[in-house]
């Protein structure tokens, strides 16, 4: 089954869904019904209504308010996160496969130290030396963050090394540098913009849980895992508190999820055809994938 421009359904139904999630984010500003940070203590957990279509939390602040400013640093601390992670990532992955020896061993080693290490304990040994803050939960994120990019990174890059285009700049003594910001890493794009939108939901998450945690946004100001924190002790009375901001965690990382998965079986679709086909210059059918080995961490 296939969606817009050929690709499968499930890159469509992410597009739209994530296209909505930015639209309303970015309008934020202009269509927020209410100050999310305001006090009605008169009207603290009352329903959805027509002043407040989502109804109201324990301090009486506009939820829906709240759930469109919280979405606007929950997904701009996991893009920024993301944005480092995958630079970093591909460099470094790049410079393994292309250089080889101490370099190759020493990138691979960091790889299987840090990924012992998840974002949340990272996140506490730094709160414990620096203390809250957005610097604190950015370098949180990123200190591990980078580790599926680096391994997909040098797991295509060992394949494309291989490729006669890059032995021909090799032959026709292009400089190292060159042939790895010309050949290697474009060549590598496209296997690695599936990843990042698979990895943009697993930070969105880690966003959510850190703050679930306290160890995100402070008060006055909110995001979703902290609107998850202050719900909890009145799920019963107003389950709605607690839920919305829940549903708005798990739909926003659903959409990126979907657009990834999307990306990756067009790409896999892609190289099976090229092989049946038997056309020039098909790819050679390797065990697993390297997304699928990216994914892994």
């Amino acid at each position: 089954m296939r969606g817009i421009g050929g690709r499968h359904w499930t890159f469509a139904l992410g597009v739209a869904m994530l296209a909505l999630f930015l639209l309303v984010l970015v309008l934020t500003p202009w269509i927020a019904p209410h100050d999310p940070a305001i006090q009605d203590l008169g009207n603290r957990l009352a329903g959805p209504s027509a002043e407040h279509w989502l109804g109201t939390d324990h301090m009486g602040r506009d939820v829906l308010s709240r759930l469109m400013w919280g979405g606007r640093f929950s997904v701009t601390i996991a893009g920024i996160t993301l944005a480092i992670c995958a630079v970093s990532g591909v460099i470094l992955g790049a410079l393994a496969a292309r250089r080889g020896g101490w370099v190759d061993e020493l990138v691979m080693r960091a790889v299987d130290v840090l990924v012992c290490f998840p974002d949340v304990v990272v996140a506490l040994f730094l709160i414990a030396l620096f203390g809250t803050g957005y610097g604190t939960l950015i370098a949180a994120l990123t200190i591990a963050g980078w580790t599926p990019f680096a391994r997909l990174m040098r797991g295509l890059a060992l394949e494309i090394n291989a490729k006669d285009y890059v032995e021909a700049a090799e032959v026709l003594g292009s400089p190292k540098w060159f042939i790895l910001f010309r050949h290697v890493i474009p060549n590598a794009l496209p296997p690695v913009a599936a990843m990042s939108f698979l990895r943009f939901g697993h930070k969105l998450i880690t966003v959510g849980a850190l703050s679930y945690l306290g160890l995100g946004v402070q008060p006055p100001d909110s995001d979703w895992g902290a609107m998850l924190l202050d719900a909890q002790p009145y799920m019963e009375r107003a389950p709605w508190v607690g839920i919305l901001p829940g549903a708005a965690i798990f739909l926003a990382a659903l959409s990126v999820t979907l657009i990834g998965q999307g990306l990756d079986k067009k790409k896999k679709s892609r190289r099976r055809r090229s092989v049946a086909s038997g056309a020039p210059g098909a790819p050679t059918p390797v065990h697993g994938s390297a997304l699928d080995e990216g994914e892994a961490l």
